[in-house]
């Protein structure tokens, strides 16, 4: 990325934007069962929280982040679960100050950093600019669990780029983490982004294999927020059909996703 400016301040409106939606929460409504299984709304801003500390450490103190590694490496099933634990328990105004203080110490370092820079981190190292869309893909996909327990219809925008960027960049680990036989040859995807301006477009023209469909059904989709059949996406070839039964833009293992909606009773 030349200038990584622009996903900063795209991870910052990101972040703005899901402050909104929780500041003026009640401490009932912060304890909200959401469709993350298990957890509340208060776990899932200390999710974030913690994510984005974990960050920030990776950034600026390489040697502790690896300590938190070694620790997570000991309980590779229970580690994050742990941290958003902690976080949840927390009052509503003490949780929603760590999460602001640690999202504005990050982006800070971020901005900070030189541009060559590669961090540690639970995958392969990460320049400042893959750290930032990384830690924007979550804010919005955590973001979407909060706004769907509200009832709240969001407003997509065009920072979703970097959400369907991550899960085309995804494809072949999510057949690896699966055990599955990575495709040989490239998809070609297009994607409608929220503006309705010019097509996202990702993979060689000619690719015989494709998926096509809305930039928002398709970021939902990578993300494990909503199931394929009540999404607009669509896949021409085998391999790429199979694709849009197991994507996933985040790592770790498989995810459960969410159910179809006729399926929610």
């Amino acid at each position: 990325m030349s200038d990584p400016m622009p996903v900063f301040d795209d991870l910052r409106e990101e972040s703005e934007e899901l402050d909104r939606l929780v500041a003026e929460l009640s401490p009932q409504e912060w304890s909200l069962a959401t469709p993350a299984s298990r957890w509340s709304i208060a776990h899932q801003i200390a999710h974030l929280s913690w994510t984005d500390n974990s960050a920030l450490l990776a950034v600026t103190d390489p040697d502790g982040f690896r300590t938190l590694v070694e620790k997570a490496l000991g309980a590779p099933d229970s580690f994050v679960d742990e941290g958003a634990e902690e976080g949840a328990h927390l009052p509503p105004a003490e949780l929603l100050s760590r999460w602001r203080d640690g999202r504005t110490a990050l982006d800070r370092a971020l901005r900070g950093a030189p541009r060559s820079a590669r961090f540690p981190w639970y995958g392969p190292p990460m320049s400042a600019a893959s750290m930032a869309t990384a830690r924007l893909m979550e804010t919005w996909a955590h973001g979407q669990d909060i706004a769907d327990t509200l009832g709240v219809v969001r407003t997509p925008t065009d920072r979703l780029r970097h959400v369907a960027r991550i899960g085309v960049r995804a494809r072949d680990y999510a057949f690896g983490i699966r055990g599955l036989e990575v495709p040989g040859e490239e998809f070609r995807v297009e994607l409608l982004p929220p503006s309705g301006h010019d097509l996202w477009t990702y993979g060689p023209e000619d690719a015989p294999q494709r998926v096509t469909g809305p930039a928002l059904d398709f970021c939902l989709l990578v993300t494990q927020r909503a199931h394929r059949a009540d999404l607009a996406v669509r896949a021409e070839g085998p391999d790429a059909d199979r694709w849009l039964d197991i994507a996933q833009a985040f790592a770790g293992p498989p995810g459960a996703g969410r159910p179809p909606k006729g399926d929610a009773a």
